[in-house]
């Protein structure tokens, strides 16, 4: 449809090609291509241009250049700047603005290779500068590309490069060159044979025009004039623009229409978030109700708590506009994603330190399990409050290697309580023949098991409950595995399992009260559609439910050792790395020391940013691990403050903030690299030993 329009603006059949620009338009808005967006609104913005709409035609150029940066396609970002240079410069006489958007477009062509761009552009350029009198700057341009252009150079390259050089000779008071050169315009234009062109055509009898009245020659001056007058009609007729008009009113109402649904979408999404984080805080009791002690290391974190509340409170009441509606919504998922970052860090540092300290307990699946679900709930955090990515389609699954068995087990052990209460058997069936290992998103495909395998056991009493994992297939180096999770529970009625996959829908189950959220389902369909697959339901009343769907895993025998060799994190080159630990978090503290010390390397640890500004004055340090969220002074703030001392030591964010969130600020306060909390604690020594060794080489 993009081409085609364009095939019709070529021939200034506006109304058609709008028609079909602003129809290809709201396909791409469906499928969020931003390159597709960024084509029709420049398609659309031409259209504009060309009927002298001067407003419109820059108002959908900006879109346009908004999408086609998203997009990151040099070769429309290349077109869309040209575009928008010449808006200025033919339509404006802004010729600042024109060649500043110019010399973005070179920046494209070059980086393309792309000869005829590179000389269209300079011909732009060239004539941007003559228009505000720098002949002597453009002519640079023009001798660059007058070879290509007349050897190579499409018709409208031609017919332009003749007409600035016969303008450039009209101004130097070289007569005989400037109506050679406007002559030469003209000739070519003869050979035009399209309505986009002869406007083109049409400049060059004008500019010819004004050459002669520059003689005082007026008849001439005034013959070419009114060829010039003549074809103007022609081209652009009163009907053309009002055709134009009319499409235009059609595209404002979809881009108005366009725009209520985005408010109205995020007003609802703020709804759903708070509904999101009630579930949240019931999964957190009911996993981690053993651990109250974590309590005392948030009641600090209360106060601050109490504070922003009120702070959201008064937000909430003077919030008028979608867009402040987002920023608290942004705000608030922030603060929840912090304050259950810092305690889920605690969790499973504590259980890697009891696994390291009572080695008889390494085979205690209850610890496993423990462990198991404290990572299991972080991704369930992560993506709860941050649903928006599943949705924008911004998550990427991790390559990890893996043991299928194992993982499987491990949800089975994790799960065998919830068994027990209703009475059911939880049964494992695993082909034999799946490889023992392989590499995808474990994380992922337990978060899906989990979630269907918990479903099960809530609707199944008495019953059984059975994972099955067969190899349906091998092409190449993809396993594609076929799951199954199947109980005899109470099932679901036909004209309900449609609505299940809904976010927040609750079944009504006979008379007995099933709690729940209504997520898991909602997240257990967006996370299988990352993996490219779909889910299938069979369920009959009083009979019972499977579940069913395929996923492609990579087994790679070379790779798998890479990615091994790549976990084994090796700082032990004799040297006794002195590490800065500031945290005023007790728990983390111990978690974080012990994690460092277990690798035989010193540590000291201190509580705010003053004390670390002083320890390193008084001692010397390798590397400093540096929390962001501390009272009187935070993380930002004292890195800046150590760099103005000229103290140049390797500084890693330490925190338990989203990295997209905090990465600009870091860096740009001196910080050299960002781990978020909870991590793996050979990323955290992987981060140690790069920056050592980068400082080391500098």
């Amino acid at each position: 449809m993009l081409s085609q329009s364009g095939d019709y603006f070529y021939n200034l059949e506006c109304e058609k090609s709008l028609v079909l620009a602003k129809k290809a338009l709201s396909q791409a808005h469906k499928i969020n291509d931003h390159l597709s967006m960024a084509r029709a609104y420049n398609i659309i913005a031409l259209n504009f241009q060309e009927f002298s709409d001067v407003d419109e035609s820059l108002s959908y150029f900006k879109k346009a250049l908004y999408h086609a940066d998203l997009s990151k396609n040099d070769t429309i970002q290349n077109s869309v700047n040209n575009n928008l240079g010449s808006v200025y410069s033919y339509k404006l006489n802004d010729f600042k603005n024109a060649i500043k958007y110019y010399n973005k477009a070179l920046v494209y062509s070059l980086k393309l290779k792309d000869s005829t761009e590179i000389t269209y552009t300079q011909l732009n350029i060239a004539g941007a500068y003559f228009a505000n009198k720098e002949y002597e700057v453009g002519v640079k341009f023009l001798k660059d590309c007058s070879k290509y252009v007349m050897t190579k150079g499409e018709l409208e390259a031609k017919i332009t490069l003749s007409t600035i050089y016969g303008s450039y000779y009209s101004h130097m008071n070289d007569t005989v060159n400037a109506e050679k050169y406007f002559n030469q315009a003209i000739a070519f234009g003869k050979q035009n044979k399209s309505e986009l062109i002869a406007s083109t055509v049409s400049n060059v009898y004008y500019d010819f025009s004004m050459h002669y009245k520059r003689l005082k020659n007026y008849e001439k001056a005034n013959y070419y004039l009114s060829i010039h007058d003549s074809l103007e009609k022609k081209i652009y007729s009163q009907e053309k623009k009002e055709k134009v008009k009319n499409q235009g009113v059609h595209i404002e109402l979809d881009e108005y229409k366009r725009q209520i649904d985005k408010i109205e979408g995020e007003k609802l999404l703020q709804d759903k978030v708070v509904k999101e984080s009630k579930l949240i805080v019931v999964l957190f009791i009911i996993v981690f109700i053993v651990l109250l002690l974590l309590l005392l290391a948030l009641y600090k974190n209360n106060k601050y708590r109490e504070i922003a509340n009120e702070e959201l409170k008064k937000a909430n009441e003077e919030l008028k506009s979608a867009e402040e509606a987002s920023q608290l919504k942004t705000q608030f998922v922030s603060t929840i994603t912090h304050e259950l970052r810092t305690p889920l860090y605690g969790v499973i540092g504590i259980t890697n330190i009891l696994l390291d300290e009572h080695k008889e307990l390494t085979n205690s699946p209850h610890l496993k399990s423990l462990k198991f679900s404290a990572k299991y709930l972080l991704s369930l955090v992560n993506d709860i409050l941050q649903i928006n990515k599943i949705e924008e389609k911004r998550i990427v699954l991790e390559h990890l290697i893996f043991n299928l068995t194992d993982e499987i087990t491990t949800i089975k052990n994790s799960l065998d309580f919830i068994a027990n209460k209703g009475n059911n058997e939880l049964v494992i069936e695993i082909d034999t023949d799946i490889p023992e290992f392989l590499i995808g998103d474990k994380l992922r495909l337990s978060q899906i098991l989990m979630n269907l395998v918990s479903n099960a056991l809530k609707f199944t009493k008495n019953g059984t409950v059975t994972i099955f994992a067969d190899l349906e297939r091998t092409e190449g180096t993809m396993n594609y595995i076929a799951f199954k999770v199947t109980d005899n529970g109470i099932g679901i009625a036909k004209e309900d399992q449609e609505k299940i996959f809904d976010k927040f829908v609750q079944i009504e189950r006979k008379e007995e009260d099933y709690q729940g959220t209504g997520l898991g389902l909602s997240i257990v369909k967006r996370l299988i559609e990352l993996f490219n697959s779909n889910i299938h339901l069979e369920s009959e009343i009083n009979v019972g439910t499977t579940f069913s769907f395929t996923i492609g895993f990579e087994f790679d025998e070379e790779k798998s050792k890479e990615i091994i060799n790549n976990i084994n994190v090796d700082l032990s080159d004799g040297q006794l790395f002195n590490i800065l630990v500031v945290e005023d978090n007790k728990i983390n503290q111990m978690v974080t020391k012990k994690i460092i010390e277990r690798s035989n390397l010193k540590c000291t640890i201190v509580d705010d940013g003053y004390a670390a500004m002083v320890a390193l004055d008084r001692e010397l340090f390798d590397i400093v691990l540096m929390d962001i969220n501390m009272p009187l002074i935070n993380g930002f703030e004292t890195t800046r403050k150590i760099r103005a001392k000229g103290i140049n030591i390797p500084i890693v964010a330490l925190t338990a903030f989203d990295q997209q969130e905090i990465t600009e600020e870091a860096f740009s306060a001196g910080m050299n690299d960002i781990i978020v909390k909870p991590f793996e604690p050979a990323k955290l020594f992987k981060v140690i030993s790069n920056q050592i060794h980068k400082k080391n080489v500098d």
